[in-house]
């Protein structure tokens, strides 16, 4: 499906957590991203059944980057590594 200025979908997704989330990573990834149809979702609190999902637009020639990306964390071979030397702490 084609979205407007040569943008793309290339995911739905049902969520304003999970939507945020693929965009900054897109965007960290240099691929610029838009969502399409999270109004409906904001403006009267539906999101059941995958009617207040959102398309993930990217531009066409980054498609099967993105589409590529998106697989990879999804199979878990994208992971932010602890930094050497750092700790994380609840403190």
């Amino acid at each position: 499906m084609s979205g407007q200025h040569g943008y793309v979908v290339v995911s739905t997704v049902q969520g304003q957590f999970v939507e945020a989330q693929i965009k900054a990573f897109l965007e960290a990834h240099d691929v610029p991203c838009q969502l399409r149809g999270e109004s409906l979702r904001l403006t009267h609190a539906i999101s059941i059944d995958g009617i207040g999902a959102a398309e993930v637009l990217v531009p066409a020639e980054l498609a099967d980057k993105a589409r590529d990306l998106l697989a990879r964390a999804e199979r878990g071979e994208l992971a932010i590594d602890e930094v050497p030397g750092e700790r994380y702490t609840d403190e």
